[in-house]
């Protein structure tokens, strides 16, 4: 009855945000649902819960203990990991850094390859630590050009800009992604984890979705799909295509490319660089407020108006962190709640009877709590909360898990109901019956065939 009840609760809470309820409305209605029932069905594990927080069990006590406590312990676990990461985005995003790279690499492309080239610049700007949100709205307009350019249609447009941001980009060794992040902080490894087999996983799924990404744009130009359809849902209006961005006034690409990469290298920086590896490696906040400064200061006269232009910039960018990462928390607190359930332990013990891998018992679990969410950063976050002691029983190298967990989080959080392709949609102008199957194949069953690679590696013991 407890995996009825949560089963029930996922459906409730994807068909919500399918239909755009914010999750800030959401979480707490999905959550108040599962206490109800919980309580109701004198659910031991719930009140055990809340008797632990030192109160007594009710539907006010489990939102303020549980629900808040995991909202809470989200936000103070990697509000500054956000709050730089927008800063970044915002400071690319006002100076034209971000469009000066996407346009520099879209013209190498020269119409060729255009939907995985998409997926490639979002990929390196995503990398390169700038805010998946932030690439979103940069991209479009610049997607959108390259598309009509090449009469490549519309419905692949959204998987091609996703597909770079939520993949490869955030999952790979050495990316200062969330991803990465809780992984680190939650088990104490390193951002390159594995980092030979997590290598050659990335290639792998790199390769399948740059692939699928020029056999759809291709198969659906055979198809007589083109840039203008009659049967889309919604049309484009002529003022969209243009843009107002003069591209000799963008600063150079190749000084946009300077604070990404040296924040990479900073944040990844070796021992025998004493300095910088104290100050800067593995330390995501250090790497990234080095890479705004940088930025800001090489992009200074870009800003109109000095320093009261440049507090525009980083006000938006503030709030846009306070933003992803509430709904984001919001989200986690729901998860608490539901992690605390006896249908929450009745899957963990089912699937602990199944006798399965520890490595695919870890990439079940994250995926599913991904799923839940309908977030990576979430999911991950509440399952390594309720089950990091439970991959050390299972003996499992917490490097390996570092890895699945952070390429299993980029599987299921991506079901119709997740809140970033919604966002994304919206800005694409496309419907889920449109888009979603190319979404589907490039972030669910890629990275689903990327964990197919790695974990027989780590099987064998390769690191």
């Amino acid at each position: 009855m407890g995996m009825i009840i949560l089963v029930i609760a996922l459906i409730l809470f994807a068909v919500l945000a399918f239909k755009q309820v914010s999750a800030l409305i959401l979480a707490p209605i999905v959550s108040i649902f599962v206490l109800v029932c919980s309580f109701a069905m004198s659910d031991s594990f719930m009140a055990a819960a809340i008797a632990k927080k030192g109160a007594d069990p009710s539907i006010l006590n489990g939102l303020r203990l549980l629900f808040m406590d995991g909202a809470a312990s989200y936000v103070r676990s990697n509000f500054l990991v956000f709050f730089v990461g927008a800063l970044f985005g915002a400071v690319y995003q006002f100076t034209g850094a971000a469009e000066s790279i996407a346009r520099w690499m879209s013209k190498m492309a020269k119409d060729k390859f255009v939907a995985p080239m998409i997926m490639v610049i979002t990929g390196i700007l995503t990398f390169g630590g700038i805010s998946g949100f932030t690439v979103f709205f940069v991209i479009y307009p610049i997607a959108l050009s390259m598309f009509k350019s090449a009469n490549l249609s519309r419905k692949l447009l959204p998987a091609a800009i996703s597909a770079g941001t939520w993949t490869w980009s955030m999952t790979a060794p050495w990316s200062p992604s969330i991803q990465n992040n809780i992984a680190m902080r939650a088990l104490g490894t390193p951002s390159y984890a594995a980092p030979m087999a997590s290598l050659i996983a990335t290639v792998v799924e790199f390769i399948l979705i740059f692939w699928w990404l020029e056999y759809r744009a291709r198969k659906l130009t055979k198809q007589g799909y083109y840039f203008e359809d009659d049967r889309l849902t919604y049309k484009l209006a002529p003022d969209e295509l243009k843009t107002d961005v003069d591209a000799s006034t963008l600063p150079d690409p190749i000084v946009s490319f300077v604070p990404i990469i040296l924040m990479l290298l900073f944040f990844n920086c070796p021992k025998w660089v004493p300095v910088i590896h104290t100050l800067f490696a593995q330390k995501v906040e250090n790497a990234v407020t080095f890479g705004i400064l940088l930025a800001t200061a090489l992009n200074w006269t870009r800003v109109k108006d000095g320093i009261k232009g440049w507090l525009k910039v980083f006000n938006k960018g503030a709030a846009d962190s306070g933003v992803a990462i509430l709904n984001t928390a919001i989200v986690v607190g729901f998860g608490s709640i539901a992690q605390n359930t006896q249908g929450f332990e009745a899957l963990k013990t089912g699937l602990l009877k199944m006798n399965i891998s520890p490595l695919v018992f870890v990439m079940i679990t994250v995926a599913l709590c991904a799923g839940a969410c309908g977030s990576a950063s979430g999911g991950m976050g509440v399952a390594f909360n309720a089950l990091t002691d439970t991959f050390k029983q299972l003996g499992v190298n917490f490097a390996y898990v570092h890895r699945i967990g952070a390429i299993a989080a980029g599987t299921l959080d991506t079901l119709p109901h997740q809140g970033a392709q919604i966002t994304l949609l919206g800005i694409c102008k496309m419907t889920h019956k449109e888009a979603y199957w190319d979404i589907f194949v490039t972030q669910i069953v890629m990275p689903f065939a990327a964990l197919a690679v790695f974990i027989p590696l780590a099987a064998a013991g390769m690191m």
